[in-house]
């Protein structure tokens, strides 16, 4: 095969790791120079490859581009946009055929979650379908946790870590302050349907009688007299309750508890606001005085506390997703195998895309307590190794991280006809 170009974009929700995967791809490439070229990377996502907005990575310094393993964000711009099916809208396909032509593109990296990996195997198909040739892999991202076959999802490492020191600082505030102020405090975090990110806040305390002293799954029905019951008695027993709650906390009818009316691009129903519709039921019922927060957008864009763990992985990830490309593989997504818990080891492994699209990898029912509040020893074993060491970005004389911010110069189109997205 002769010298070609690469297309990589960012996809979905963005993290503070998945520049690190797009580090270990375009530096990887640069091994490779014999079967590719330059990469381009897409300019919001796959919405880049349609439009021809096309970034040159190549113009970027050395420097810079090795800065991206300890910057959050997305450096190229990311997008929630999922392509139709080649029935519904075959314009979009014969557009990025055109636009890998015109650039002489024929490797593909999409660096998403399971909608994401959905896209990267609908443009696997191009060469059957289309004709045209074009080797595809899918490089995983989530903080959610829940693409299947991997053990754990770059973006979640961080999270975990995030959200376990935030609850355990937090509830060392209100230990403090409970004896005549506040009584109840609620973080809620991401996980529509996973409740992942929930479960890693217990690893904020050591057993049951530390905090968070409750934490709500998507997986497990909320019951609202058995869940202020158990707020009471956290109450009387250590004098205050710390609560997790997971965005995806939804009663036994599938109801979600906050339920915004709202849909997203990828037709999700639109989450936020279940930590104050949780303060007004203590409030209304127990007249407890309580504060909540939303972590929202700061979990998952702290790198100042990213999880060493993570970020080698995340790497990794792109970096494997180049070296399979390279090899041969097509219509694949590298994945993180592990090897064991203690001590901690993992490889690199592959799972077909044809799998992993679309689907999502829940919480096993063992990772949390009988009671529905807690996660269990074996979902500690499996949690604690991801969030463990640190991977500092430099700072600067401001006392400020130095992230680095790219050109991200744009090639000149080549096709004369503009598409609407």
């Amino acid at each position: 095969m002769s010298i070609k170009n690469a297309f990589y974009a960012q996809s979905g929700g963005v993290t503070s790791v998945i520049n690190a995967s797009a580090c270990g791809i375009i530096e990887t490439a640069k091994q490779h120079d014999d079967k590719i070229g330059k990469v381009y990377a897409g300019l919001n996502g796959i919405i880049g490859a349609l439009r021809e907005e096309l970034i040159d990575t190549s113009l970027e310094s050395v420097e810079n581009i090795a800065a991206l393993r300890h910057t959050p964000s997305g450096a190229f711009g990311s997008c929630r946009y999922k392509l139709k099916n080649f029935e519904e809208n075959k314009r979009e396909y014969e557009r990025l055929i055109a636009v890998f032509q015109a650039h002489d593109i024929g490797y593909f990296f999409y660096n998403g979650g399971g909608d994401s990996q959905d896209t990267a195997y609908k443009v696997s198909q191009l060469s059957e379908k289309m004709g045209y040739p074009i080797t595809c892999i899918g490089v995983p991202k989530t903080v959610d946790n829940d693409l299947p076959f991997t053990d754990c999802c770059p973006g979640f490492g961080s999270v975990a870590k995030y959200v376990a020191i935030s609850t355990k600082e937090a509830a060392m505030d209100i230990a403090s302050m409970c004896e005549s102020s506040t009584k109840v405090f609620i973080l809620e975090v991401m996980g529509r349907h996973a409740g992942w990110i929930a479960a890693a806040g217990g690893l904020a305390g050591k057993n049951h009688d530390e905090a968070p002293h409750i934490i709500l799954f998507p997986e497990i029905a909320f019951d609202r007299e058995k869940f202020l019951a158990r707020v009471e008695d956290s109450v009387k027993k250590h004098g205050y309750c710390v609560i997790v709650a997971s965005e995806g906390t939804q009663y036994e009818d599938g109801r979600f508890v906050a339920d915004a009316g709202a849909k997203d691009a990828f037709g999700h129903t639109q989450l936020g606001g279940v930590a104050p519709t949780l303060a007004n039921m203590v409030k209304q019922t127990l007249g407890y005085k309580y504060h909540w927060a939303v972590a929202d957008y700061l979990q998952r864009s702290a790198r100042h506390i990213a999880s060493a763990t993570d970020v080698d992985q995340a790497y990794a990830m792109g970096k494997a997703a180049v070296e399979f490309a390279v090899s041969g593989k097509n219509a694949v997504m590298p994945i993180i195998v592990r090897e064991e818990s203690t001590p901690y080891k993992w490889s690199v492994g592959e799972a077909p895309l044809s799998q992993v699209a679309n689907q999502e990898k829940k919480m096993p029912i063992h990772y949390i307590t009988d009671d529905g509040f807690g996660i269990t020893a074996e979902c500690r074993e499996y949690l604690a190794p991801l969030i463990r060491g640190e991977d500092y970005p430099p700072y600067d004389e401001s006392g400020l991280p130095c992230y680095v911010k790219l050109t991200n110069t744009l090639v000149e189109k080549k096709l004369r006809t503009d598409f609407d997205v």
